[in-house]
């Protein structure tokens, strides 16, 4: 599988992250605490370990790093192995940072503005307009949960069987199957609710 395929489906992974690094701490747990737990977060900070199983390598492709969610402003990736990379996600699409730390558009790919709409109704707490899009599925209680989302798109169909989100105080974990049989994992350590973004997050989010 070339880069250049792999790099589009982590995009297209990106687009929906936002869901599931939101904490969620609320006794009474159905889809609408839901909605009021993820507009009453403004910022997560965290470390992520990501694993990429492709049907056609023998062994997971491994990446870890660190990330910033800030619902209004959008998700800094901030990949540290195997490679150093930054990305960024908003209202615009997705960026990298070059080497002189000026961020770069990316072309989008096919979808990726609507999955970018995705992304973003997450960040606003609209689980209906989610729903537009999944059929979403929550059991457990608050400290102990899972969230399904089965698409309901063509496009999305296209790409994804099913995503499933596991977490307790916060997310803990995410599994997204892909219809080709390849799976991503990924787990979040470290993660914590913040009150404000740092300076350095704050430039990052203003360039």
């Amino acid at each position: 599988m070339s880069c250049l395929n792999v790099f589009s489906r982590f995009n297209h992974f990106l687009c929906l992250l936002a869901l599931t690094l939101l904490p969620l701490t609320a006794s009474a747990f159905d889809l609408n605490d839901l909605q009021q737990q993820l507009r009453a977060t403004p910022i997560v900070r965290g470390q992520f370990i990501q694993q990429k199983f492709l049907r056609s390598l023998p062994q997971a492709l491994t990446s870890r790093g660190d990330f910033t969610l800030a619902a209004g402003k959008g998700l800094l990736w901030l990949l540290r192995t195997p490679i150093a990379q930054d990305l960024r996600i908003n209202a615009d699409g997705i960026s990298r940072r070059d080497e002189s730390g000026a961020w770069q558009a990316l072309p989008q790919h096919t979808g990726a503005g609507r999955e970018n709409q995705l992304f973003l109704s997450v960040l606003a707490g609209d689980t209906r307009g989610l729903q537009e899009n999944f059929d979403l599925t929550l059991t457990g209680e608050a400290n102990v949960w899972q969230l399904t989302l089965t698409p309901r798109s063509a496009l999305l169909k296209q790409i994804f069987t099913a995503i499933q989100i596991d977490g307790g105080a916060l997310v803990d974990r995410i599994e997204l199957r892909e219809t080709q049989g390849d799976r991503s994992v990924l787990q979040m350590t470290g993660a914590v609710a913040a009150d404000a973004l740092t300076p350095e997050e704050q430039r990052a989010f203003a360039d």
